[in-house]
């Protein structure tokens, strides 16, 4: 017969037994956060012509989990005639999310009235790109003139009051330098512009060729950590070409070229969180060959890559 000792002290057993497995049951079922998601950006088949819808439907073929769309595509597809609520029924019907969105507003410029413009058009691209369930645009240095220095303290000003529309219209600008640019080309002048403003919200989107073009390298990826980075763009560089002469069109696919992608991907996954990868490519003999084999070719890359950290 069990005394009353050698039953609490059974009962326990069995309890502390229910509540290890218990968590241990919690832990094998909890679904793990990805690291990455795989996004196409519709520039990399762009040269074959599909048009936005076929671009969507390439997509999800291919087996990306998103889309990186240009704001003039979506455009001139409601200049057909279409509804913005027909696309976006066609983007999740394919199964499919709208990661970022890319534009060129002027809205860093030092002109007043350029400048009032270029706020206006990223209010309106916004707007515009939130009823796809976009929570992201591009916001690069267009129009901004290499006769001077970037100012990076107005610079930071100039975001800050960019990221404020982004609150309002619940798409957040992520702060894009372009390597080939005379003014915001380094991955540096990002975080400076992005430390400045002082706000949770600032983000920076980054491209392995602008990282390569600028000058910035790698390293600085190493001191990175949260969401500052949600989106990069995916691609590589090949050193038979001088840095300084290196153009779009001169990009191949991750992994092809002398970047060190796996330990870009090593620190991206090392800030933490959901991370999108976006390949994006402008190469035109990639242009030559069936599109849907050249999505597929790139997200296999990704993943491979992807697959070594």
């Amino acid at each position: 017969m069990i005394n009353r000792r050698q039953l609490i002290k059974t009962a326990g057993a069995v309890s502390l037994a229910a509540l290890v497995h218990g968590i241990a049951l919690g832990k094998s079922t909890e679904k793990k956060q990805a690291a990455f998601r795989f996004c196409l950006n519709t520039s990399t088949i762009s040269g074959q012509k599909p048009g936005l819808i076929k671009s969507i439907e390439i997509a999800s073929r291919a087996g990306y989990d998103a889309v990186e769309l240009w704001v003039s595509e979506i455009k001139d597809y409601l200049k057909e005639g279409h509804s913005i609520g027909e696309l976006n029924k066609i983007i999740i019907g394919n199964g499919l999310t709208v990661e970022n969105a890319i534009g060129f507003g002027t809205w860093l410029v030092d002109d007043d009235q350029k400048r009032k413009e270029g706020f206006a058009q990223m209010k309106q691209e916004m707007s515009l790109v939130s009823e796809l369930g976009c929570k992201r645009i591009a916001a690069p240095p267009t129009g901004v003139k290499a006769d001077s220095p970037l100012d990076l303290f107005v610079a930071a000003a100039r975001f800050k009051q960019l990221i404020e529309l982004g609150r309002e219209t619940g798409v957040m600008p992520q702060l894009e330098f372009w390597g080939g640019s005379t003014s915001l080309f380094q991955l540096g002048q990002s975080i400076m512009i992005a430390l400045n403003t002082n706000d949770p919200d600032a983000h920076i989107l980054a491209d392995v060729y602008h990282l390569f073009r600028g000058n910035s390298g790698f390293e600085g990826l190493k001191m990175l950590r949260g969401n500052v980075i949600e989106i990069f763009h995916m691609n590589d560089y090949v050193l038979s070409i001088p840095r300084e002469k290196q153009n779009d069109k001169d990009r191949v696919y991750p992994g092809d070229g002398a970047a060190p992608t796996v330990q870009i991907l090593t620190d991206l996954k090392g800030m933490g969180g959901t991370k999108v990868l976006s390949l994006e490519l402008f190469n035109q003999a990639y242009w030559k060959e069936d599109p849907l084999q050249v999505a597929i070719t790139g997200l296999t890359k990704m993943k491979n890559l992807a697959s070594q950290i």
